[in-house]
Formats: structure tokens, C-alpha cells, sequence
């Protein structure tokens, strides 16, 4: 039998999801690793502007990044939105691709203060596809503002869900965006806590045991991952 086309493909069926379920998945890793109390910011306007400055940096660069917005009391949509983009480059440069991020910004935050705030983005008919017309903000960075900061359920995928998945047999690793977010909603409940949580599993997991070299004698997936037994 020749093996299935990516997950939501319209010419096949994804793969069936065994011996290893989604949800199983999620039960080992949070046994594994604990509640990550996903997103670390105090607003959602907070969560915004921290998923348009993680973009290819790590966490730590975009803590030091908005407590250099707020030293500067300009962790504001109207203060951001007015100021000088070489000077908000200056204020996020540990972020990296600061002068990018800048413009980034700025244009954000006049469409957010255009339409209400996160109230009124999420009363939008269509606020995916209203962030994705927007510049420098692309499918992972819109849905970790819909997720996380409108509390709407979507599917977050990023590099280490590809890698993961991919690893234990699930996906493959050249399905888009689109399919593998298609794959998730699919076969989950459409929640958006359980989508938080699942996602931020995800991303611990990544960091502690499925690295791009992995580490996989102490996985909590090992016994179900064809690459980590491989390798073991």
C-alpha cells in the first residue's frame, strides 16, 4: 500500500492517527511537562505585539525587547503607532530585524487602534485574513494572535510542530501551513484552551527532548516514535 498524501489533502485521506492519537499525545506531553501558562504577557494587546517581535528570534530576546517598550512607556497602540520608526527600531533592536519589526508595528497598531482593539478585531467577519493583509505579519504570527490574545480557536503551527510530527510518523515534513493546521483541527476538538495549551507543549517538548539534534532517551514519545527508537 503506498503511504498517504500530506494531512488535508483533497486527493487522499490523512493518515489514520495510530497507534498514537493527537490526544494522546497531548495527555503524555502534559503529564511530561506540566500547565505552561501560555501566553506570558499582561494584555492582549501585549500578546500582539510579542508575536510580531518573536518572529525568528527566541523568547528572551522579545522579554528584553517590551521591557524596553515599557521603560520607555511605549507599550501603547497610539504611542507605537505615532513614533519615529528609527526610534522604535532602537527601543525592540534585541528582537532582531528591528528596522523590519518596526514597520511592522506601526502598521499594526494603527489597524488595531482602526478597529477597536482586540474587541473589535474579533468581531471582525474575517480577522485572519484582515491580519494576514497586513505587513510583515504572516499565517503563524496571525494565529497566535487570534489564539492567544483573542482567545480564539486555531491551530498554531511553527517549525518545532513540523519537526515533532513529522518525527513520530503523523505528517510529513513537506505538508504546508495549511494542511498541517487543517490535520490538528481535524482531529481535535475545536477549543481554544486545549489549542493553547497543546501548542505550548509543543514548543517545551521541542526544546527539552526534539531538538533539531534530538535527545531521545528520556522522550516521553519514544516508545511511539519511529525516528527516536531509530536512533536510540
Amino acid at each position: 500500500m503506498s503511504a498517504p498524501d500530506v494531512p488535508g489533502s483533497k486527493e487522499t485521506p490523512a493518515p489514520e492517527l495510530k497507534p498514537l492519537s493527537l490526544s494522546a499525545i497531548h495527555h503524555r506531553l502534559f503529564r511530561a511537562y506540566g500547565p505552561q501558562h501560555w501566553w506570558p504577557a499582561d494584555s492582549p494587546f501585549e500578546v500582539m505585539v510579542g508575536a510580531i517581535l518573536t518572529q525568528n528570534t527566541n523568547w528572551r530576546n522579545v522579554e528584553a525587547a517590551i521591557a524596553s517598550l515599557q521603560a520607555a512607556g511605549m507599550l501603547d497602540g497610539s504611542r507605537i503607532a505615532s513614533c519615529d520608526e528609527a526610534r522604535l527600531g532602537e527601543l525592540i533592536r534585541t528582537s532582531g530585524f528591528f528596522n523590519q519589526k518596526a514597520v511592522s508595528l506601526k502598521a499594526f497598531c494603527r489597524f488595531y487602534l482602526d478597529h477597536g482593539g482586540a474587541a473589535g478585531l474579533k468581531r471582525l467577519d474575517d480577522p485572519r485574513r484582515a491580519l494576514l493583509a497586513l505587513n510583515g505579519i504572516g499565517p503563524e504570527t496571525a494565529d497566535s494572535m487570534l489564539l492567544y490574545a483573542l482567545g480564539m480557536p486555531v491551530f498554531v503551527i511553527d517549525a518545532y510542530t513540523k519537526r515533532i510530527f513529522a518525527r513520530l510518523g503523523l505528517t510529513r515534513p513537506e505538508a504546508s501551513y495549511h494542511q498541517l493546521q487543517e490535520f490538528f483541527e481535524e482531529h481535535l476538538p475545536m477549543d481554544a484552551g486545549l489549542f493553547n495549551e497543546y501548542h505550548a507543549l509543543i514548543v517545551e517538548h521541542a526544546k527539552q527532548h526534539c531538538r533539531v539534534k534530538p535527545l531521545c532517551a528520556e522522550c516521553p514519545l519514544l516508545d511511539r516514535c519511529p525516528t527516536g527508537q531509530t536512533s536510540a
